[in-house]
């Protein structure tokens, strides 16, 4: 269960539910007593979170909803539309987490249109009056006083010239964009600028800069304008977020990042960072790997390669501490570079090692040359040394054997061994 949906799960609980669930609790342990004992790790008393919500989710299943509106869907979403008829209501969020990954638009467009069918209120969090903070300001004004970087008040100002449009004129414009005219496709594009920028601030601080974002957004609201359907009867800023959103988080996990992560994966490190955060406010500590792989429902080794992956990456020019004359690439070393002591280490061994090989015959010691790249070139196999010498590949064994015995009891064999 997608943790947007959770947290509007948890509002529904209250003191009574806590004594209901420490019964329930009781005769769940006794059926799944086997399960268990296989499992040494036992959660602590508070850590219950994941139970109780199970427990609110069975006041939706019973909810009747006909069985049209059903067929096909996920068990998320046939959920949701079973919460949404009993609440009357439904958070956009909610509705987009549950939806499958990918570019199923077929998906998004049956959905909303059972919502819509079922007169379920699609609560959108990022509608276009969210871009004006002051109550007193009109729609046609844009709130510029957070905003420092000249390049994007030029752009705010841009398009807070385009007026707003109502819902009886998208669905003019809609099918007049069916018809292919391109006036009506940039009028609704115009009108809806500013969601772009509501939704793309909020997701500021991920590695890409506002106008950035904007643009990437931009480019899924014109999708949007294109594919949008007026007939399936749900406002045309609910269809467009679905796109925005996806080519903001599409654009953040290609561009990002020094080192791209897959778009799946993502989703996944924004949904353990979002469980890790829930956890440590709800425990008022931070949770153990235990808890987390417990509560997304993944095994501990998979918790710690999401940890890994989720890391920031850090420059060595990055400043270390109060003085700016000190980098973080001070501090780490590079093992290519030969430090004095290895230097000089290797020269006394090469040393030692010529001196033990001028003890050896021309034959003998090209042999182990070649078979060992002692002259710095490649190890030669034994069929390579034989073409050389025009021998067989046993009489070149035998003869590399005999010289490795003769080096053994050389008087400089025990200095080589000190640097092995």
């Amino acid at each position: 269960m997608d943790p947007i949906i959770e947290r509007d799960f948890d509002d529904a609980f209250n003191d009574d539910d806590d004594e209901d669930f420490d019964e329930e609790n009781e005769d769940e342990e006794n059926e799944d007593g086997d399960n268990k004992k296989k499992d040494s790790y036992k959660a602590p008393k508070d850590f219950l979170t994941d139970k109780r919500r199970q427990k609110t989710l069975k006041k939706f299943i019973d909810v009747t909803v006909p069985q049209e509106f059903l067929d096909g869907l996920t068990p998320d979403l046939q959920l949701l539309i079973k919460k949404g008829k009993a609440e009357g209501r439904l958070v956009y969020d909610e509705v987009i987490s549950a939806l499958p990954p990918g570019d199923d638009i077929e998906m998004m467009d049956e959905v909303f249109s059972r919502l819509a069918k079922l007169h379920i209120e699609l609560v959108d969090s990022l509608d276009q009056e969210d871009v004006f903070k002051d109550a007193g300001k009109k729609k046609d004004e844009i709130d510029l006083s957070e905003i420092s970087d000249d390049s994007i008040r030029m752009y705010l100002n841009e398009i807070g010239r385009f007026s707003l449009i109502d819902a009886d004129e998208e669905v003019r414009l809609g099918h007049l964009i069916q018809q292919g005219d391109q006036e009506a496709r940039k009028r609704l594009a115009e009108a809806n600028l500013r969601l772009v920028v509501s939704i793309a601030k909020k997701y500021m601080g991920r590695g890409l800069g506002l106008l950035d974002l904007v643009q990437e957004g931009n480019v899924g609201l014109f999708r949007a304008v294109d594919k949008f359907d007026p007939d399936r009867g749900f406002k045309f800023s609910t269809y467009a977020t679905w796109w925005i959103r996806q080519g903001v988080t599409r654009a953040i996990a290609d561009q990002a990042r020094t080192i791209r992560v897959p778009v799946h994966m993502v989703e996944t490190i924004n949904k353990f960072n979002h469980t890790y955060r829930r956890l440590t406010q709800e425990l008022a500590r931070e949770p153990l790997m235990e808890e987390l792989a417990l509560e997304l429902d993944m095994d501990v080794r998979k918790v710690r390669q999401i940890m890994r992956i989720s890391q920031d990456i850090l420059s060595l020019d990055s400043p270390v501490g109060g003085e700016e004359d000190t980098t973080l690439g001070d501090f780490v070393e590079d093992d290519k570079y030969l430090t004095p002591e290895k230097a000089t280490n290797l020269a006394i061994l090469k040393e030692n090692l010529y001196e033990m090989l001028d003890f050896l015959t021309p034959r003998e010691k090209k042999i182990v040359v070649m078979r060992f790249g002692l002259d710095g070139g490649d190890m030669h196999t034994l069929e390579e040394v034989g073409r050389e010498f025009g021998v067989t590949r046993e009489r070149v064994r035998q003869i590399e054997a005999k010289t490795l015995e003769k080096l053994r009891t050389h008087p400089s064999a025990d200095r080589i061994r000190f640097f092995h």
